[in-house]
């Protein structure tokens, strides 16, 4: 099989960044050439990596890719290209799909479905329901990431309110269960608040979102599902964490003793209540993006170690779909194909070092998810990799964007960082110009805690 030599770039991978290169062979990393290690045997390909970076692949633990059922807005095939083209080399699919997730025939179809059109590598969650949990046990754990539970309403209406239910989940089993938190009581009474504001109103102003799912609705939905978790002994991890507050109930001990961990999503991590003025429902997501002071709190919890994974939450909808305010909006936008190149912007900001990004992008979920021989650069593993380029700007424009859905808050915006080449399983699938959509990723297995230590 053919030897392809990734020559020259620098390397980032475990903490640190040093010029060398990499060799694929027959899908995995075959040699890893640092401190002028040199080559066992000749290579029949050479790319010249000069001026880039090369990174793990990137691990998305959080899509909604919309298959089956909603496929008018996205699918596997539009958005695991999308991923390509942002350097995902994997991602994990949400339940809340047409039918939803919640039983062992919708998950065995939603696999099939990912193995038939999916591009990059994939896994999917079983959705947690009020009385569902007695099919945990006859769950594959090597194929299916985790149990999704919603403590709070969003798309596709799985809300898990029963404090008998809670228990029984919590207790039900030792996969991960991936939470997302919000307090339907608060919101209810948010709403109804708003509504006497705006009495009379259709709808209520996109602005008021962040008031209604509020940050007192994100702290008491996320303290009980890490209260139920200490208790029960269960691996917790909470999705999108938008608020300052909630991120008292997380420790900055090393991952590998945590069985409690958080998610910081790309949105939260750029956006605050002004960019409500000038983008209105098309940065509508829940949890609502919130102050300033949160944003800020976020940044620094990913750097302290209190946040472990930054994702996506990609939620594509139609633009005809994000019509209204706080009410009738959809809530949800397209970010994976530009979520690694937004977080390079945050390090050459200073926000985060180019090592961070890598960590909660690629290592950590490989590490909490327990990923077999992926999420990082090493001799053996599976050749995921992306090369990236520094000071090569370019500005996102519709006829760019791959979802499906043809949008994103991110229009008009030029870009530093652009990715050159995405690599899965040493399939080149992304090439800084076209996705190759004959490529069909692999399966993740899940070897918890083993892999990826």
């Amino acid at each position: 099989m053919k030897r392809t030599l990734i020559h020259n770039a620098t390397i980032v991978n475990e903490g640190q960044s040093v010029q060398g290169s990499v060799v694929i062979e027959n899908g995995r990393i075959a040699e890893v050439l640092i401190n002028w290690k040199p080559l066992s045997a000749p290579c029949e390909e050479v790319i010249d990596a000069t001026g880039c970076y090369l990174l793990p692949g990137i691990i998305d633990d959080h899509v909604h890719f919309r298959d089956p059922g909603l496929t008018h807005k996205a699918d596997i095939l539009t958005e695991s290209r999308a991923a390509a083209a942002g350097g995902v080399t994997s991602i994990m699919d949400m339940p809340n799909t047409n039918p939803l997730t919640v039983t062992l025939d919708a998950l065995n179809a939603k696999l099939d479905l990912l193995n038939e059109k999916c591009i990059v590598n994939h896994s999917c969650y079983f959705g947690a329901t009020n009385n569902n949990y007695t099919e945990f046990d006859k769950l594959d754990k090597h194929r299916v990431c985790g149990i999704k539970l919603f403590m709070g309403s969003s798309t596709g209406n799985m809300l898990v309110d029963k404090m008998n239910s809670l228990l029984n989940i919590f207790n039900g089993t030792d996969m991960l269960i991936a939470a997302h938190c919000e307090d339907q009581e608060t919101i209810k009474n948010n709403i109804e608040k708003y509504k006497q504001k705006y009495k009379g109103a259709d709808d209520i102003p996109v602005s008021a979102h962040p008031s209604i799912r509020s940050v007192p609705a994100c702290y008491a939905s996320s303290e009980l599902a890490v209260r139920l978790a200490k208790i029960a002994g269960a691996r917790l991890h909470i999705l999108h964490v938008s608020t300052a507050k909630e991120l008292q109930l997380f420790s900055d001990e090393p991952l590998a003793s945590k069985n409690i961990t958080a998610e910081a999503c790309v949105a939260h991590l750029l956006f605050t209540l002004t960019h409500y003025n000038s983008l209105g429902t098309r940065i509508k997501c829940n949890p609502a993006v919130k102050r300033k002071t949160d944003r800020e709190a976020l940044r620094a919890a990913v750097n302290s170690g209190l946040i472990d994974v930054i994702a996506t939450d990609h939620a594509p909808h139609l633009l005809n779909e994000k019509e209204g305010g706080a009410l009738k909006a959809m809530s949800g936008m397209p970010m994976i194909q530009f979520s690694l190149v937004s977080m390079l912007e945050l390090v050459d900001e200073g926000v985060f070092s180019l090592e961070t990004v890598v960590q909660k992008m690629c290592h950590a979920p490989a590490r909490i998810y327990g990923i077999c021989h992926r999420g990082y650069i090493r001799e053996g593993y599976q050749a995921d990799l992306v090369l990236v380029r520094p000071n090569s700007p370019w500005e996102v424009s519709a006829d760019k964007i791959l979802s499906k859905c043809g949008w994103s808050p991110l229009e008009g915006h030029t870009f530093n960082w652009k990715v050159e080449k995405t690599f899965a399983n040493g399939h080149l699938i992304y090439n800084g110009n076209t996705v190759d959509d004959s490529y069909r990723g692999e399966e993740l297995r899940f070897d918890y805690p083993s892999a990826g230590a």
